[in-house]
Order: structure tokens, then C-alpha cells, then sequence
């Protein structure tokens, strides 16, 4: 084996991996536009008096796309009735069973520097229920924690609420980032960006300037070509100290879905863990 190839191998079987999907189960926290969000159902089960010892079971997942730790596809958004790139919503492009184009499908593997801007943290603890997540908050945490948000990086940010994915009515209030912030980002090109909330901005909030409700929507997703994913669990990346960090997810192939499950990894190798 290469030499090259060996170190990059043990650096990778010897990194510390983080799970930042929260568990699926009904009843969990969802968005009210995409309630009843995930059900799973046994639809064979294991039962005595069969021809034979061997018995099985297995069940029927029934989902919306934005349920649970998802990635919201380009053609989720629209502003004007034209999605990212200008690409107008016409019936050739929005069908009956998904989108020809800016569907989740093409979404490439995604293999990135991941950044975690802990803004919860940054602001001296639990942020307040629906607290606006400004610029000025993530240029804090970023100069906090002294690492800078690159071109093409994954950002994700933590409000805390993660903790709370086990009691809804707590999490469903939890901060989002207003506008100011998620332009702040799209300034920096960022690839894609996270949270550990179930929208990204703050439900039901109308910004004047982009003259919507879920201005982060419009400026990253249709504006900006930036993916965002939601309901990410951050919680122990964050008890770690950790800061930066390789990262991974791999949507779903759903064609022409507006999104996909996800289950991220951040990877860290043993060389930076605590520094």
C-alpha cells in the first residue's frame, strides 16, 4: 500500500466518529406543514404455528421528506414561482411525482470541511426560546472559537435545543437564524449549512426586506444555491469542544424529491481532538 495512502487510512480508522442524526419515531418534533412527519409499522411479525421454525418480521416506513434530520433539496423553495438558477416552476419541471430538476437526487455525496459555530455557548449558555440568531451572534461564536468560515464549508450552528428532541413542545420553540445571519453565511459560500431546529429560521416570522416568512429559505436555498439541513444533533460534538471537523452525508436518492432523510457524521481524527 502507498505510504500516503496507509497514513491517510490510519488517520481514518483511529478518528473519532459523531452521529448528528437524531433518533426517528413518531410523535418526534415536526414542522407543522409536514406533520404527521415519520410512522413506522410492523407489517409482518414474528407468530407462532407457521409451517416452519424460521419466522420473520419487517415493517413499512411512511415518511414526508422533511421529517426528522433531513436536507432540504433546491427545488423545496421558490421565490416569484422561480427556483434557484431562475429555473421557473412549470409543469414540465414540477410533476406529479417530483421535479426534473434540482431534485434531491442530484445531490452528490457530500464530503466536506464541517464547521460548528456554537452560538448557544458563545452567548454564555441556553439561548432564549425563539431567539433570533443574528450576524453579530454567528461572527461571535466564529470569532470565539477562532475558526474562520471557509468557501465551500458545511456550518453548523447549535442552539442548544438538540438536548430537547425527546420533549416537542420544548424543542418546537427553539431559536432560528433571522436574515441578517443567513446572509452572513451566503456571503462566505458557504456549501451547505445546519441546526439543531426543525426550520432553520423562526416559524411564522415575515422578514420585509425578502418580503417572506423563512427569509433563510429564499436567501440560502433559492438565492444562493446552499443546501440546509435540519434537526441536526450537535449536542455531542459540542460537550466535546469540538470546532472543525470532516463532514458527511449522504442523501438519499429520491428523484426528483424536495428532500431526503440524513443521517451526517462529523469525523475527527485523534490528532485534532482537543486542540
Amino acid at each position: 500500500m502507498d505510504e500516503r495512502l496507509s497514513q491517510l487510512f490510519d488517520l481514518l480508522v483511529t478518528a473519532k466518529v459523531y452521529d448528528l442524526e437524531q433518533p426517528r419515531r413518531m410523535h418526534a418534533p415536526t414542522f407543522p406543514a409536514h406533520w404527521p412527519g415519520h410512522i413506522l409499522t410492523l407489517h409482518r411479525r414474528h407468530e407462532p404455528g407457521l409451517e416452519e421454525r424460521r419466522t420473520s418480521a419487517s415493517g413499512m416506513i411512511v415518511t414526508t421528506e422533511h421529517a426528522g434530520t433531513h436536507i432540504d433539496a433546491l427545488c423545496h423553495q421558490a421565490e416569484d414561482l422561480r427556483m434557484y438558477g431562475g429555473v421557473e416552476v412549470t409543469p414540465e419541471i414540477q410533476t406529479s411525482t417530483g421535479f426534473t430538476e434540482l431534485g434531491v437526487d442530484s445531490i452528490l455525496p457530500m464530503v466536506k470541511r464541517g464547521v460548528l459555530l456554537d452560538v448557544a455557548a458563545a452567548n454564555g449558555g441556553e439561548l432564549p426560546s425563539e431567539h433570533r440568531i443574528t450576524d453579530d451572534d454567528l461572527r461571535r461564536a466564529s470569532r470565539q472559537q477562532e475558526v474562520p468560515i471557509a468557501p465551500g464549508s458545511v456550518v453548523l450552528v447549535r442552539t442548544g435545543y438538540g438536548a430537547y428532541w425527546a420533549d416537542p413542545e420544548h424543542y418546537l420553540k427553539a431559536p432560528g437564524v433571522d436574515r441578517s445571519g443567513s446572509q452572513w453565511l451566503a456571503e462566505r459560500n458557504v456549501f451547505a449549512v445546519g441546526i439543531d431546529n426543525v426550520v432553520w429560521d423562526i416559524p411564522g416570522d415575515f422578514d420585509p426586506t425578502v418580503c417572506s416568512t423563512l427569509p433563510g429559505h429564499v436567501i440560502l436555498l433559492v438565492r444562493s444555491g446552499i443546501y440546509i439541513i435540519e434537526n441536526v444533533y450537535l449536542e455531542a460534538l459540542a460537550a466535546d469542544g469540538v470546532r472543525e471537523f470532516l463532514f458527511v452525508c449522504l442523501p438519499l436518492k429520491f428523484q426528483g424529491g424536495t428532500g431526503s432523510p440524513v443521517r451526517p457524521i462529523s469525523v475527527v481524527p485523534e490528532t485534532l481532538r482537543g486542540s
